[in-house]
């Protein structure tokens, strides 16, 4: 995940993911509002999305609500989806 103002990048992992969004595990979020960029790979694939911080928890890590998804990236999120 990129901040897009500062480009400080974190690698983490993401869990709880949804059409919406997900949640990022870091023990230094960025601030709520914060416009990034994210990219997950799983399974050999990459889905890319813009987005904002909506919450952050500095113990936890932060959750991020899905903004601008290209349809093949939101077609891959769906596939994902699907596996559950």
């Amino acid at each position: 995940m990129t901040d897009l103002e500062s480009e400080k990048q974190i690698v983490t992992l993401a869990r709880n993911l949804s059409l919406f969004g997900c949640f990022v595990a870091t023990a230094t979020p960025f601030v709520t509002g914060t416009k990034v960029r994210l990219r997950i790979t799983h399974r050999g694939a990459t889905f890319a999305a813009l987005g904002w911080v909506a919450y952050a928890s500095a113990s936890e890590g932060m959750g991020i609500a899905f903004g601008e998804i290209a349809a093949r990236d939101r077609a891959l999120l769906d596939i994902w989806l699907g596996e559950k």
